[in-house]
């Protein structure tokens, strides 16, 4: 199965999102994106940027990890612009293209593509549910990216990893830096299928290429530890690729886990 252009989108985020209720499309970006090249990106969230017409601008990168392979000075780049008066940053780094095409560097997209899909009934495992709520507190200190409702079903509790690391081609990877995080998202999950709910851990690969996904236990083995005792206690883990556009990003097809999952393409 893969979607190649999904009719689909979150504008407006609601509190709960009820499949039919309202109209859904494309998630777009908000206004068109400008290209440019990466002179550097600092302190994390961060980027200073050479624009077509010489301008040279400081971009807000909300992406708290390492971008191993994403964030090498010369690289193309594209910006949203923005003109709200109470943001400091004008511009906002999105994405960054690679020899294999895009990458999604926004840390915030997977959760709106996740929506959008989710609200379209777009993944199988998920779509009998008919509420979906995003950012539902549960466990300690923590919050579910969404929390999925049906009649007669088991809530489902959904955590979304953005994924962007490819060091092999064709091959996925998570992290690109150390999560203690990340590790504690996945036992939080864990309990959650103890105590009788169900439990998915979705990594959405925001970048082209890739067709394979699997840990980076060289880069985190806390995390891979981790990941082996939530699959090992009923944790369940989805694989999704992005299609990725200048104008829009969309979830597009389930890809193969490596990661001690089943083959969960078609």
């Amino acid at each position: 199965m893969c979607i190649r252009d999904s009719p689909y989108s979150t504008k407006g985020f609601l509190n709960q999102i009820k499949r039919n209720t309202y109209e859904i499309a494309p998630m777009e970006f908000e206004r068109p994106l400008i290209p440019g090249r990466l002179i550097r990106r600092y302190k994390r969230f961060l980027a200073d940027v050479e624009l077509q017409d010489g301008r040279e601008v400081t971009a807000h990168c909300a992406n708290p990890g390492s971008m191993l392979g994403l964030n090498e000075p010369g690289m193309k780049v594209w910006l949203e612009p923005n003109d709200d008066p109470k943001r400091k940053l004008k511009f906002s780094w999105k994405l960054v293209e690679l020899e294999t095409g895009l990458a999604g560097i926004d840390t915030s997209v997977p959760n709106k593509v996740v929506a959008e899909a989710l609200a379209a009934g777009q993944v199988p495992e998920l779509a009998a549910y008919t509420a979906i709520r995003p950012e539902r507190k549960y466990s300690k200190n923590s919050r579910i990216d969404f929390l999925l409702t049906g009649d007669g079903l088991p809530d489902t509790y959904v955590e979304v990893k953005n994924v962007h690391l490819m060091r092999t081609p064709g091959l996925a990877e998570f992290p690109d830096s150390v999560t203690a995080r990340g590790a504690k998202h996945l036992a939080d999950l864990t309990a959650e299928v103890a105590s009788g709910n169900r439990a998915i851990m979705l990594y959405v690969v925001q970048m082209d290429g890739p067709d394979r996904f699997d840990l980076a236990r060289d880069i985190d083995p806390a995390y891979g530890l981790a990941f082996d005792s939530a699959t090992s206690g009923g944790v369940e883990v989805l694989v999704w690729r992005c299609m990725l556009g200048v104008d829009r990003i969309t979830l597009d097809c389930p890809i193969r886990s490596l990661a001690g999952q089943p083959d969960n393409a078609d």
